[in-house]
């Protein structure tokens, strides 16, 4: 039985930010205290969380056509504002970047590449891929890598791709890491310890019916290269796919 999605309110055509929450999170940055942000909750909740729930599901939507492993309740994807309070930065409690995570189903402890985005007053990203792998997740990518570097180098050169995220990301060795051939073919690939693909969008989408269709346009491109690394750590069997809890309507 399909486990179902939950939606926050009817779908109906996502039409953006109000400039009213770009202006929130600017002054959030100058006021990233508890002071000022607890008597103003109910106006972040309006004007921020409600509205980027929706687009979290329905991005998850868009998701159902070109990568349904990745569809992800939004309460579980968005993240929540207040930072962690053993490592905030400079002490400040809020974070200033409205964020989204979409992790594939069905993998032991969220192993995996992921699909990303997140906007602040100034900046909207779009990321696909592998950001922080542990060191035992490594050896597995660079395995997949190594055996299939011939597939992964077409699926890079998509134009497609290449016109929206431009060339592979991510922070990379020196060497060739240890037991792999420095000759090899793929040592360039092989020397990453991150592999992910940035799309950078216009931050005045933001408050436009168009940042639904260019979140999605972003992410239908990055998924032939996510599935590829997905690869690495194969789905368990039992996991259920997600179903809309809602009757089928139009987000775009």
């Amino acid at each position: 039985m399909a486990q179902l999605l939950t939606c926050p309110g009817p779908m109906r055509p996502f039409a953006g930010f109000s400039p009213e929450a770009v202006t929130f999170l600017r002054n959030l940055k100058r006021n990233n205290r508890p002071e000022w942000f607890q008597p103003r909750k109910e106006q972040y909740e309006k004007l921020i969380k409600v509205p980027m729930l929706d687009l979290a599901c329905c991005l998850g939507r868009e998701f159902a056509r070109f990568a349904p492993d990745y569809v992800t309740p939004p309460d579980r994807s968005v993240f929540r504002i207040y930072r962690d309070e053993h490592f905030s930065y400079a002490k400040k409690p809020y974070k200033t970047h409205m964020a989204a995570v979409f992790a594939r189903r069905g993998v032991e402890h969220l192993r995996g590449p992921c699909l990303y985005f997140h906007f602040t007053d100034k900046e909207l990203i779009a990321l696909g891929g592998v950001y922080s792998p542990e060191r035992d997740e490594l050896l597995a990518y660079r395995n997949l890598i190594a055996e299939h570097y011939c597939e992964l180098r077409e699926i890079l050169a998509d134009p497609r791709l290449v016109r929206v995220a431009g060339e592979l990301q991510g922070e990379t060795l020196s060497r060739t890491p240890q037991g792999f051939c420095p000759n090899h073919p793929a040592a360039r690939l092989l020397r990453h310890k991150q592999w992910y693909l940035v799309s950078i969008l216009n931050v005045k989408l933001l408050t436009t019916p168009r940042l639904l269709p260019e979140l999605s346009r972003s992410f239908e491109a990055m998924a032939p290269f996510v599935a590829f690394m997905s690869r690495a750590f194969p789905q368990r069997a039992k996991a259920k796919r997600l179903a809309f809890a809602v009757a089928p309507g139009t987000c775009h």
